[in-house]
């Protein structure tokens, strides 16, 4: 019988059943799976219990998988294929709400799309859930296409040149945190990346926006966070947000190239345990977009003065 999509009251959201994803997919299943997440930008797949295992074999159907650094500098749970989405340590004990681990798992509660820190962006993330709190740890997601589509023509024109800095360090000292082990500082310098972009899989332009995004290039700091801030703001009001409640077993798909999420607070006192694997944009980096672009090869003309 064939995959079933079909599309929630949310018109970037489609639940896809009829499917069972620990076993070898064909490559007409994956077809059907890849079009309908280039369409909608947000997959669910429920009743799905994957192993590890079977989740990285899903997931590399959608490109090769990004290494999950020990940014915090503890001890993992989870080897690195996996970010692991929890309040666990690595000998699978909740953590103390005092541990460092979790001052640094508190960056997940901003609007953010993973991996838009690094030179090579994220494609997508799957996230595996496999214990979930009575209450709370939701997770929601932004449709940033809906949002550009939203925005006034004039700010629209405002913004389609801007370049934004994002950096790991900038998202994580908004909450406090500030103990970043030598190699992440080092590894993982300030990237640039596109504030509006176009996606030909879908024919579609988004916003690209996240907590790791620090000022616009060119701009005061100031000015450029502000701007930041307040297209953050537009774009995560409600008609834009859909509002993912975890069951066990649930697995969910998005695209970090047109989405934001954020998880929810819950009591850190109850497990919750989710396995997030997650896809390079293999299509291009920034700078080899650049390279084509040649818009992007001058930084944008400042608004208010040189950046300082």
């Amino acid at each position: 019988m064939a995959i079933l999509i079909e599309v929630n009251s949310d018109s970037f959201v489609a639940e896809v059943t009829n499917i069972d994803l620990r076993v070898p997919l064909s490559e007409s299943e994956f077809s059907d799976i890849h079009s309908a997440f280039n369409r909608y930008a947000i997959l669910v797949f429920r009743g799905q219990p994957l192993t590890d295992e079977q989740q990285l074999a899903f997931s590399r159907w959608f490109g090769p998988l990004e290494a999950a650094p020990n940014y915090a500098g503890t001890a993992l749970r989870l080897r690195n294929e996996f970010t692991d989405i929890s309040n666990l340590d690595h000998a699978g004990k909740i953590l103390d709400p005092q541990d460092r681990l979790t001052a640094y798992n508190l960056g997940n509660q901003l609007w953010h799309t993973d991996s838009s820190f690094k030179r090579r962006r994220a494609k997508c993330s799957l996230l595996s859930a496999r214990e979930v709190p009575q209450h709370g740890g939701e997770t929601q997601y932004a449709d940033m296409r809906a949002a550009y589509d939203a925005l006034p023509h004039k700010r629209k024109l405002e913004i389609d040149d801007l370049v934004a800095e994002h950096s790991i360090a900038h998202s994580r000292s908004r909450i406090g945190f500030d103990g970043f082990n030598d190699d992440t500082v080092t590894g993982l310098p300030p990237v640039p990346q596109r504030v509006v972009d176009h996606y030909p899989e879908s024919g579609r332009t988004s916003l690209f926006l996240a907590s790791h995004a620090s000022h616009i290039i060119g701009w005061h700091r100031e000015q450029g966070r502000a701007l930041l801030d307040e297209l953050i703001d537009f774009a995560t009001q409600p008609q834009f947000v859909y509002t993912h409640r975890w069951a066990v077993d649930d697995l969910v798909v998005w695209d970090n190239r047109c989405t934001m999420h954020r998880g929810r607070p819950y009591d850190l006192t109850e497990r919750r345990v989710l396995h997030r694997t997650t896809v390079s944009d293999a299509l291009t980096s920034f700078h080899e977009r650049a390279s084509a672009d040649q818009r992007l090869l001058t930084s944008p003309m400042p608004v208010g003065g040189r950046n300082v």
